[in-house]
């Protein structure tokens, strides 16, 4: 069977899958969900040893430090992903959960009810405990899942999903509900991304190479989980102190993830006093700072920031600052330069607060708050299969209810339409 014909195969197992899904209860998923993470206990041996070999060939490919450590299942991070499926276990079902209901003058009786997907396609890089959360996340909301992983990860992922498919299988878990895609022949996923007869909806997650890919190929539904080119703005009613304490913290309490401020924006009036101040702090906690030309006068470390490095997401302890006229040119740079991610302003003046909650286009806007909090537990949605920069159907941090979709249900009493 070649490549086309196996990944379509898949395709259509897992549409078979979806319908099976969609009829059960809630009990029934959690009590799989718990029979995978029995699974994935039992199998640890067995997981560390394949994830073993991903580790080898990584260094033999000379993959850095970083990545091999983002390959590298640990106890600890195997114990995180049971605990991930625990987690999901507990979490409320909104399949099934009314949206609405109401009723119309001719007696009929209208509900907008929360429906499974259907089948939903995950890509993603590195990181194999993705195909666990991936995968949990999909069959709690009844969808089934097609994933498929980067190829420094292929013996990692085939071993975990293998556990999650036996721990299901043994409570009842309908065949093909999660399927892992066994081969890295890139091939793969171009037919995955046109399978429409298949697949609803696609999900990259991973690098920029990867997602703009993913986009340019799909024939099916893309939700991007795209740049995390993050602002914060501070205002000239700032409270000083905080707004030291929300920019360090949004930029170097962990660095080399999507919600971490990329570039600060600060406005003319309180340039003198703030800038040499966040720049000792900044210094003292290793950070470049790329800044225009009055940041360099302030900053004496600060280089001369390009065009290019407002548009950066360095994910590294890199800084790009900006002075700023006022809230309207905050605004406005942001709308260019930003990705639609997370996006804070700093100030007590309720008037710049409303003007800026009005008019940045971002999946979350702050006042007052660090962006490092764009995600889904910390927004209290419990587990999340990414955040997303687009607008249609999700937009942020992607919970359950946002691996949903709904349809109408209409009760009537033999009424017609005159």
């Amino acid at each position: 069977m070649d490549v086309k014909e196996q990944v379509l195969k898949i395709g259509r197992d897992a549409k078979a899958a979806s319908r099976k899904l969609a009829k059960l209860s809630t009990r029934k998923k959690n009590a799989i969900l718990e029979a995978m993470a029995e699974e994935l206990d039992a199998q640890r041996g067995l997981i560390q040893q394949e994830n073993a070999k991903d580790l080898e060939a990584g260094k033999a490919a000379g993959l850095s430090a970083a990545l091999l450590d983002r390959l590298e299942l640990t106890d600890a991070r195997i114990d995180g992903m049971i605990k991930g499926l625990r987690d999901v276990a507990v979490l409320s079902d909104p399949v099934g959960s009314e949206i609405s209901t109401w009723n119309r003058p001719n007696g009929l009786e209208i509900r907008k009810v929360r429906v499974p997907i259907g089948v939903i396609g995950i890509i993603f890089e590195s990181r194999p405990n993705v195909t666990c959360d991936a995968a949990a996340l999909c069959f709690k909301t009844s969808n089934a899942v097609i994933l498929r992983g980067g190829k420094e990860a292929i013996h990692s992922n085939l071993a975990i999903a293998k556990a999650m498919q036996k721990g299901g299988a043994e409570k009842g878990m309908p065949e093909n509900a999660i399927q892992l895609i066994p081969t890295v022949d890139r091939e793969a996923v171009k037919v995955m991304c046109q399978m429409t007869d298949y697949l609803d909806l696609i999900i990259p997650r991973g690098g920029e190479g990867l997602i703009k890919a993913v986009t340019e190929m799909a024939h099916v539904p893309v939700i991007k989980h795209y740049l995390g080119v993050c602002h914060t703005y501070v205002d000239a009613a700032a409270d000083l102190t905080m707004a030291l304490k929300i920019s360090e913290n949004a930029k170097c309490q962990r660095p080399g993830v999507c919600n971490a401020m990329e570039t600060l924006l600060v406005h003319k009036s309180i340039a003198d006093e703030f800038l040499p101040k966040m720049g000792e702090i900044f210094d003292a906690r290793g950070v470049e700072i790329r800044g225009d030309e009055t940041v360099c006068t302030l900053i004496p470390s600060a280089k001369p920031a390009s065009e290019e490095d407002w548009y950066a997401e360095y994910l590294e302890m890199i800084l790009a600052i900006r002075v700023v006229e006022d809230t309207a040119a905050a605004i406005a740079h942001i709308n260019q330069y930003g990705s639609g991610h997370s996006d804070a302003i700093v100030t007590m003046d309720e008037k710049a607060q409303k003007e800026f909650l009005a008019e940045v286009d971002s999946s979350s806007v702050y006042v007052n708050a660090s962006t490092r909090f764009t995600d889904g537990a910390e927004f209290g949605m419990g587990a999340e299969i990414g955040i997303s920069t687009d607008k249609l159907h999700a937009r942020g941090p992607m919970g359950l209810e946002e691996l949903t979709t709904y349809k109408f249900v209409i009760s009537g009493k033999g009424q017609i339409r005159e």
